[in-house]
C-alpha cells in the first residue's frame, strides 16, 4: 500500500477558499458620465474586491474608452482589470494585436465572448472568428508566444454561462454543451449572465458538472432595484422576473423604498447561489455603487483581511484623489 501524500497528512490545505467578490462595470459615454463612474470605482476599490472586469461593445465599438479606462484602473487603482473582449468581425490578426496591448496595459485576465452578431444579418468579415472557443485559442496562443515576458505566467480566460437558454440556442442542455467546449479550448472560470429566480443558478450548476463541467461557475447578480432595468432585461434574456418583484416596486412611492425592496430581493437570490456551491459573487453595477454596495452591506461573505500594503497603496490613492 502507498504511504499517504503530502496532501492527505495536510488537511487545511483543502480548506474552502474565501467567496470572491468582483464588480462590472462599463467605459463611460461622456464626461458626465466619467465623473460619475470614478466616484463609483473609488466608491467599489474601498471594499477591495478581487477583480472589475470592463466591458466592450460589440465588434470592438468602445474599444478605444475601454482601453483607456483599463489602464487608469491599473496606474491609479488598486483594482485589478478583467477586460471583455468580443470576436465577431473581427479577424485572429486584428484581436491578437488587442490581447497584446492589453497584455502590455498589466491585464492578466480576460473575459473572451462572441459577442453580438450584427444587426443587418450580413456576412461576416472574411477570415473573423465567430464562436467565443476561437478566441480562447487565440488569447492562449498569444500567451505561448509572450511566456517570457508573463515570466511563464498564464492569463485567466473567463467566458460567459447562462442560467437560462440563450436566446439563440435551440436549448439549455446545448448551452452546456458549448460551455463544456469552452472549457476545452482552454478558459478557466465562467460567470453567469443575469438570471432572476432563487433554482436558476443551482439548476446550472447541476446541468453543467454531470456534462463535465469543471470550471468555477461565478453568479453575475444584478441589484434588482430599477424597474426599467429589470423589464429591459427581461426582454433581452426571454426571462421574466418574479411579477411579484415588479408589482412591489411599482407600488413603492419613493426611491428609499425600491431600494430597499430590490436589495433584500437581490441578497436573497445571491444567497441562493451561495448556498448552492457558488465560489463568489459578481455584481452587476451599471455603473453605481449605491445599490451594490448596500447589497453587500446585508450579506455576510467570507472575506479575506487585507494586507498591509494593500491598505497601505489604498490609503494613499485616496488621499491623491
Amino acid at each position: 500500500m502507498s504511504p499517504p501524500s503530502l496532501i492527505d497528512t495536510h488537511p487545511n490545505l483543502s480548506d474552502t477558499a474565501p467567496v470572491a467578490l468582483s464588480y462590472e462595470l462599463f467605459p463611460p459615454r461622456s464626461p458626465a458620465a466619467a465623473e460619475t463612474l470614478w466616484t463609483t470605482i473609488r466608491e467599489l476599490e474601498a471594499t477591495d474586491p478581487d477583480y472589475v472586469s470592463v466591458t466592450y461593445g460589440a465588434s470592438g465599438s468602445n474599444r478605444d474608452t475601454a482601453v483607456e479606462l483599463i489602464n487608469r484602473l491599473v496606474l491609479e487603482t488598486t483594482l485589478r482589470p478583467l477586460a471583455h473582449l468580443t470576436c465577431v468581425g473581427n479577424t485572429p490578426t486584428e484581436l491578437a494585436e488587442i490581447i497584446g496591448e492589453l497584455l502590455d496595459a498589466g491585464v492578466r485576465g480576460i473575459l473572451a465572448l462572441r459577442g453580438d452578431l450584427p444587426k443587418d444579418s450580413g456576412e461576416p468579415v472574411s477570415g473573423s472568428l465567430r464562436y467565443a472557443q476561437d478566441l480562447i485559442e487565440l488569447i492562449r496562443r498569444v500567451e505561448q508566444r509572450r511566456s517570457a515576458l508573463l515570466c511563464a505566467g498564464k492569463v485567466a480566460v473567463g467566458v460567459a454561462a447562462y442560467p437560462t437558454r440563450h436566446p439563440e440556442s435551440p436549448s439549455e442542455a446545448h448551452d452546456v454543451e458549448v460551455l463544456l467546449a469552452k472549457q476545452r479550448s482552454g478558459a478557466d472560470f465562467a460567470i453567469t449572465q443575469v438570471f432572476f429566480h432563487r433554482d436558476q443558478y443551482a439548476d446550472l450548476l447541476t446541468r453543467a458538472r454531470r456534462a463535465g463541467v469543471t470550471i468555477p461557475i461565478i453568479p453575475g447578480v444584478m441589484p434588482l432595484t430599477s424597474l426599467r432595468r429589470l423589464k429591459r432585461l427581461g426582454e433581452l434574456t426571454g426571462v421574466e422576473p418574479a411579477p411579484e418583484l415588479i408589482e412591489r416596486l411599482a407600488a413603492a412611492d419613493t426611491d428609499a423604498e425600491r431600494l430597499q425592496i430590490g436589495v433584500s430581493a437581490t441578497v436573497d437570490l445571491a444567497n441562493a447561489a451561495l448556498d448552492a456551491g457558488a465560489p463568489g459573487l459578481h455584481i452587476y453595477t451599471f455603473n453605481e455603487h449605491q445599490s451594490a454596495l448596500e447589497v453587500l452591506d446585508k450579506m455576510s461573505l467570507g472575506r479575506p483581511a487585507r494586507s498591509s500594503s494593500r491598505l497601505t497603496a489604498l490609503a494613499r490613492r485616496q488621499l491623491a484623489s
